[in-house]
């Protein structure tokens, strides 16, 4: 008897051949996996047996993954893999606004899926935080390292899995450059190359959006151009702003 020790996963799709490759190979890798074949067995599916991860086609009839996966996240903060025979920056896009947690271009290897599945349940299982459960950074923001929030002048407001690494890594290295690639392999994985730096444009963007008083103007996360990210070295400012408070 197969042992599945990692995880129950839902594959949505309405092609046959490719449920079973991708129930196949996982598997083999130790995940139980079960099935849906289109968008509204998949919610049924979610709200019945909760799985830890979807893999889910974009292309279906009646009700398309987009629709599926906007409609899910009515419901469930699940991570979601989206599958597409496409591989257009603005359907990626689509779908990470949406709530997607990574995507994946037909046709794949059974190693190149398995590797997005550990990547991406790696991302929920999130960082352990630092021994203080709030870290306050300023006057208007603190991150609550145990509920994965941030409070953004006294308003909690959550932060999705990959949201909450990418906050944890740059405010660790407060202060410092953290090049692009150091970002991805840190917050998406070893998997993660300069080809995706437009998941990590994406993410800061979303991070600006619910931390930043003027996303354009931004106050803690900076742009270090060609080069990557550079988190407010709150520490110093604090300091600073103490010494001149002094008489």
């Amino acid at each position: 008897m197969m042992e599945h020790s990692g995880g129950l996963i839902l594959v949505v799709d309405d092609e046959p051949r490719m449920t079973r490759f991708i129930r196949m190979n996982l598997e083999l890798e130790g995940y139980h996996v079960i099935e849906a074949h289109d968008g509204i067995q998949a919610l049924n599916r979610v709200r019945n047996e909760l799985p830890d991860l979807v893999i889910m086609d974009v292309m279906m009839p009646e009700l398309d993954g987009f629709e599926a996966l906007r409609m899910l996240r009515e419901i469930s903060n699940v991570p979601v893999i989206m599958l597409t025979v496409r591989d257009e920056e603005e359907d990626k896009v689509r779908g990470l606004e949406l709530g997607a947690d990574d995507y994946v271009t037909k046709p794949f290897s059974a190693r190149e899926l398995a590797s997005r599945v550990k990547a991406v349940l790696r991302r929920v299982q999130g960082p352990a935080g630092p021994e203080e459960s709030i870290l306050e950074i300023d006057d208007r923001l603190s991150i609550d390292f145990n509920k994965r929030e941030v409070i953004v002048e006294g308003e909690r407001i959550h932060l999705r899995p990959t949201e909450f690494r990418l906050l944890y890594h740059l405010v660790e290295n407060a202060g410092w450059v953290m090049p692009h690639e150091t970002l991805l392999s840190k917050v998406w994985g070893y998997e993660y190359g300069e080809d995706e730096i437009q998941n990590l444009r994406l993410y800061i963007s979303y991070l600006r959006k619910k931390i930043e008083p003027d996303p354009s103007e931004p106050r803690y996360i900076f742009t270090e151009i060609g080069t990557g990210y550079r988190f407010v070295d709150f520490e110093r400012r604090r300091s600073e702003e103490q010494g001149g408070a002094s008489p």
